[in-house]
């Protein structure tokens, strides 16, 4: 199985990034080869449709679980059709974040929050 999880860097040791369309990595866990792979967004510049963008490239990707902390409408439409399934992160490490997937502690996200939640709506507290 591969998870995804959004991230603030290309490392195992990165903190997860809250955002999923304008986060700057994914690192992809392979649980089966037990490595870690890191992949730029390629949403992250795109002026709009960045969540359309890195859902695409998850997709593409073949992973079954994402991890993050919040995700659009638009990116949740194309995570859910390609049968990802999505979990609300904890804002820790790549690995913790792992280990707590694979011990049942994280929430399902079946709902996505507001769209742009990446654009700047940290300096409004709306997180």
């Amino acid at each position: 199985m591969k998870i995804c999880i959004s991230s603030t860097g290309k490392e195992k040791n990165s903190i997860m990034d809250e955002r999923f369309g304008r986060c700057q990595y994914f690192v992809i866990f392979d649980t089966e080869t037990k490595e870690f792979k890191a992949l730029e967004n390629a949403g992250v510049t795109s002026a709009h449709g960045a969540g359309i963008a890195a859902g695409q490239q998850i997709v593409d990707e073949k992973v079954e679980v994402v991890i993050t902390g919040h995700m659009g409408p638009n990116a949740m439409k194309v995570l859910q059709g390609g049968n990802i399934k999505v979990y609300k992160g904890q804002g820790k490490a790549i690995e913790e974040e792992i280990r707590l997937f694979q011990e049942g502690k994280l929430e399902e996200i079946n709902q996505a929050g507001p769209a742009h939640f990446g654009m700047g709506n940290r300096a409004r507290g709306s997180w």
